[in-house]
């Protein structure tokens, strides 16, 4: 499937429920807004992101807990769980996606390799504290192609996950 389509069957999803999308993005840098904003007509679902590349903004602007980063490390399923739902609320969304993870080349440590990404998608619900899904894998190959990887994922579960929504 063509990147692009991708991007236009998410929002033709948002569209037909009326929901709107916020993203916080570590790894990735922005990539992830950047697909949702080449398409056309973007602006009536996409509200908005954070580009949280340190922990300081991470804390700052989505409430991730300092605990979460010192006892886990910013990547994390808690940090990933932690900037969906920060997002989610600092923009009043129905949807949001966070993702952090090891784009390499360096950063890497015994138990967290390059490639290493943890992907959280946050649906507000009708009723109760929103769900949160959380999704990691170890993507192969240099820097960008990790980071075109994880927004791939990251896009394709978001629209999984919308179209089973209620």
């Amino acid at each position: 499937m063509n990147d692009t389509l991708l991007e236009a069957r998410l929002g033709a999803a948002l569209r037909a429920k009326a929901w709107t999308i916020s993203a916080a993005e570590s790894c990735t840098g922005g990539l992830l807004l950047h697909r949702l904003t080449n398409i056309p007509g973007s602006s009536g679902y996409v509200q908005g992101g954070v580009i949280a590349y340190a922990d300081a903004v991470k804390e700052r602007l989505l409430g991730v807990q300092r605990a979460s980063l010192i006892e886990h490390g910013a990547v994390s399923e808690v940090v990933a769980r932690e900037m969906a739902l920060g997002v989610l609320n600092l923009f009043a969304t129905e949807v949001a996606i966070s993702i952090t993870g090891i784009a390499g080349p360096g950063g890497a440590t015994p138990t967290k390799p390059v490639g290493l990404t943890f992907i959280g998608i946050a649906i507000r619900g009708a009723v109760g504290a929103p769900a949160v899904h959380i999704d990691h894998d170890i993507y192969p190959g240099d820097r960008g192609r990790v980071k075109q990887l994880s927004t791939d994922r990251a896009l394709a579960l978001a629209l999984e996950l919308l179209e089973a929504a209620p």
